[in-house]
């Protein structure tokens, strides 16, 4: 009765492995959920005070019940009836299918890893990179913006910056929403950026049943409240210049859209200039024809090498920052409004001229954008080497010439930012990073256009080049540019 009862070490391991799963699954971790999930709770309630626009409950729903709502939408079920009619392809495949790619779309947004880690990362980030300008912002108009209107902010592409500025900007007024390419979709940056509330698109996919879960899952986000934010030109700027706009996601949100419904949708036109972006020769290469396209991990490869350039130079004490960035928030533009103006149902698909109509309200967009362009140094001396690359000038010729460009560009209402509100002091910011660069070159005292580099002049200067045969747009009544570092 009372003998040792002895078993085999391998059954003492696996009895003991099991006790300790049990342990671990039934106590240790429902109690480190309900932690993170009470410190989740009362940072969501800290920060629905400060924000302007409170977090959408659909930003806050599981990914699991979203992935559901999306899969087992009623307008899914339709597709699918008649994606199968269409190929033969049985239901439960196309079921499959379905589910797989709301997978790959839906995001995964989580409070705590947006505002203290993407809010601190990209504050320190832009920070360490740029000085931030704030420049033209309409509070006022903003702030009339309802709680029954969905906010989408229209952005020109200049750099994959764009993402961290646009947020750092926002981060006290609303949560953001991104599409982000494919390129992003390796780890374990595509944790984290579905973590932040971004969704990833396959650029210029043929696929009709991936873009219907596309299409309805932007919907969904629009109708639940989400502030999406688009680039229409549909990627980066490859010379400087405005792109013409795509049409993909605003066709998306319009084709659900009821101009006599209670939920209205407000694009926010937001322009971004930098005096350096980060990509600019990558971009410019790309112009070359057969140059191919790069993966994500070549990406992440030329982000890393350039990261550790960078930190030898601060090592030696020779880096700087890469001037200013500025962005400039225009007025919304209601959708109903426009819609009432031009008695236009976007509902109707085959409507004749609606693929028209849909390119003119992105042009619109676009045109907002640019009459929002901030005037940078950069982008401002380079105009003139660009004009006149076989040239040299002496600093007063520099500022002369500036000088002359600015009162042009301001007479038209251009957005022109002035440092430390100086003529001077612009031409020496703007001079000193493109001769660091070598992009120009310093001789005897005199300046003159780098011959080597005269794409990448061009690139600069075709960031402002719409500025400069275009009508008046905004008013005299730009704000003071705020200093978002401060």
């Amino acid at each position: 009765m009372n003998q040792p009862v002895v078993i085999p070490l391998w059954l003492a391991l696996i009895f003991g492995a099991i006790a300790l799963w049990l342990l671990v699954s039934r106590l240790l971790l429902p109690t480190v959920r309900w932690y993170f999930r009470r410190q989740a709770n009362q940072l969501i309630d800290s920060v629905n005070r400060s924000l302007k626009l409170q977090i959408p409950p659909l930003s806050l729903t599981r990914r699991q019940v979203l992935i559901d709502r999306l899969v087992y939408d009623p307008r899914m079920a339709r597709t699918v009836a008649e994606h199968c009619e269409a190929t033969g392809e049985p239901r439960k495949v196309a079921m499959d299918r379905i589910e797989r790619y709301a997978r790959e779309i839906v995001p995964a947004f989580n409070a705590y890893v947006y505002f203290r880690f993407g809010g601190w990362l990209a504050r320190k980030l832009v920070r360490a990179l740029y000085r931030v300008r704030l420049g033209f912002l309409d509070e006022q108009a903003i702030s009339r913006v309802g709680d029954d209107a969905s906010l989408v902010f229209v952005v020109n592409h200049r750099s994959n910056m764009d993402y961290v500025l646009v947020a750092h900007l926002a981060m006290t007024r609303t949560v953001l929403s991104y599409a982000v390419g494919e390129w992003a979709r390796v780890w374990p940056l595509q944790q984290i950026i579905r973590s932040v509330g971004a969704y990833f698109v396959r650029r210029g996919s043929g696929n009709p049943l991936y873009r219907r879960v596309l299409e309805r899952y932007v919907q969904m986000a629009v109708e639940g409240g989400v502030t999406q934010v688009v680039f229409p030109e549909g990627g980066l700027s490859r010379d400087g210049a405005l792109r013409e706009p795509r049409v993909g996601l605003i066709d998306y949100m319009l084709r659900d859209f009821d101009p006599r419904g209670q939920r209205d949708i407000v694009f926010l036109p937001i322009a971004i200039n930098y005096d350096r972006v980060l990509e600019d020769r990558t971009l410019i290469a790309e112009l070359e024809p057969g140059t191919p396209r790069r993966s994500g991990w070549a990406a992440i490869r030329k982000a890393v090498g350039f990261l550790m350039h960078n930190m030898r130079l601060g090592l030696r004490k020779r880096w700087y920052r890469y001037g200013y960035a500025c962005a400039n928030f225009g007025r919304p533009v209601s959708l109903k409004a426009y819609l009432a103006e031009r008695n236009w149902d976007p509902r109707d698909l085959e409507a004749p001229g609606r693929p028209t109509r849909l390119v003119e309200l992105a042009e619109h967009l676009m045109h907002e954008v640019g009459l929002l362009m901030p005037v940078l140094p950069v982008s401002l001396i380079a105009t003139l080497f660009d004009e006149r690359p076989e040239e040299s000038f002496s600093v007063e010729e520099i500022r002369a010439a500036a000088r002359d460009r600015q009162q042009t560009l301001m007479s038209r209402n251009a957005q022109v930012y002035l440092p430390r509100q100086s003529d001077d002091y612009a031409v020496d910011v703007g001079l000193r990073m493109l001769t660091l660069r070598r992009i120009v070159l310093e001789e005897d005292g005199r300046f003159r256009a780098n011959p080597a580099e005269t794409r990448l002049i061009a690139y600069y200067a075709n960031a402002i080049a719409h500025l400069r045969d275009q009508d008046p747009g905004m008013p005299d009544t730009a704000a003071d540019a705020v200093d978002s570092s401060a």
